[in-house]
């Protein structure tokens, strides 16, 4: 399937059709959300195993949280995205961020290990420093509904930008408030609660600002029902939907050994920086990343969306087997950033492609599906990866394995896809 080449104007068009003002409130509203959440799950990611380990959890049992977190996610998401194009997406919205008010709560007010875990499968708890929950699905698809297929990339370039950038804040914040509350003579423990429970406030807000977003981001009564068997949402598109989830779930495994909170432990232990440290390095690494996403639309549109992912990704992930050879800490920081100053060139060009390739009134279903699968791929690492990090002296092993395995599934990819000519 052809795409049509992108506007260089922004998202929103000046030249408007008649819904274009309400369409335009819902893309800045859906924006500001995507803004706030990031900025949430990015100062959370800074501190959360940190947090886990002053209360007296292990490294191992952190680990095998973080695993489980992930197969919450699953159990949460996949039920909400895949009804959500018929029951309603800004329902399914709400009641996302309603389950984040209520592991945050859960989290800040008990230490017990089993209450925290039962949270954190239930409820939406983002320890990655990226998406969780039924969010990116649902409002993808909202957002196709308010954009034409040749805005798409570019939409979701600037949406990838709003999401690394205040997943940067986010990290420096994190790290610099539980500095902050220290120096008012409290404990790091506290600075952490504060953290926790900006997070569940956060929640809130997301909740009233759903609320907002019009009835122009639904599926239109009029559109024509499926004519086949509906199976999770999808249609025509389950061929394809699934062969996709079954990569991805490939390369969420391997990013599931580096998630933002694991690298903090790494670089807490392997060369003793400080949360501040650790907040600021992020703070510059998601920056990086979110910039990274706009060199992704003018080579989506001369080589293609598949083969903009593969010629990004798999350098990226040379640069990330490269992080635990460096001889000291401040090359091996270096290292960290210039990877992620490519390493998000495939993350529109991976949205575009599974919007395109579906029905409207499967999008929602779809981007679910493929955010499930790689929340399933990404739910074992992390309790191999706590495992890892629990030996007295750290080794590059998480490295190592995250960037080999995402070299694996570029192949993968290039090998499946290359063929299917889509482009920007």
């Amino acid at each position: 399937m052809a795409l049509e080449s992108p506007p260089t104007a922004l998202p929103i068009s000046v030249a408007a059709p008649p819904l274009s003002r309400a369409r335009g409130r819902d893309i800045g509203l859906l924006f500001a959300t995507r803004s706030l959440r990031l900025f949430g799950y990015g100062m959370l990611s800074v501190v959360l195993a940190l947090y886990l380990g002053e209360v007296g959890i292990s490294d191992a049992k952190i680990g095998l949280m973080f695993s489980l977190i992930v197969v919450g996610d699953t159990l949460v998401t996949l039920p909400i995205t895949t009804h959500a194009d018929r029951r309603g997406r800004r329902r399914m919205l709400i009641l996302g961020a309603l389950l984040m008010v209520f592991a945050g709560v859960v989290f800040a007010a008990t230490r017990n290990y089993w209450v925290l875990l039962a949270a954190a499968i239930i409820g939406v708890i983002s320890h990655t420093g990226s998406e969780i929950g039924p969010f990116l699905s649902i409002e993808q698809a909202a957002l196709s509904e308010a954009v034409s297929d040749a805005q798409r990339t570019h939409v979701f370039a600037w949406y990838t930008l709003a999401g690394s950038g205040f997943t940067a804040l986010g990290a420096l914040f994190g790290g610099a408030a539980v500095g902050l509350v220290q120096h008012f003579g409290y404990s790091k423990l506290a600075g952490f609660q504060v953290v926790i429970l900006a997070y569940a406030a956060l929640g809130l807000v997301l909740a009233g600002l759903f609320a907002l977003v019009s009835p122009a981001v639904e599926i239109s009564k009029e559109h024509p029902k499926p004519s086949g068997p509906v199976f999770l949402g999808l249609h025509k598109s389950k061929k394809v939907v699934f062969k996709l989830s079954a990569l991805f779930s490939l390369d969420a495994f391997a990013g599931g050994f580096v998630v933002q909170a694991l690298m903090a432990l790494w670089f807490q232990k392997r060369w003793n920086l400080d949360i501040t440290s650790l907040g600021l390095m992020f703070f510059c690494a998601n920056i990086l990343a979110g910039f990274s996403a706009f060199v992704a639309v003018p080579m989506a549109k001369k080589y293609g969306l598949i083969e903009t992912m593969v010629y990004t990704h798999i350098p990226s992930n040379i640069l990330l087997i490269l992080v635990p050879l460096m001889p000291t800490w401040q090359w091996a920081v270096a290292m960290l950033l210039l990877r992620f100053s490519i390493s998000q060139m495939d993350v529109p060009t991976r949205q575009a492609y599974t919007m395109a390739v579906v029905d409207p009134d499967e999008r929602s279903a779809a981007a679910g599906i493929t955010g499930v699968a790689r929340s399933a791929g990404s739910s074992i690492s992390p309790t191999v990866a706590g495992l890892l990090l629990a030996a007295a002296v750290p080794t590059g092993a998480i490295f190592y394995l995250s960037g080999g395995l995402k070299i694996v599934y570029d192949l993968l990819l290039y090998r499946s896809f290359k063929k299917s000519g889509a482009k920007d």
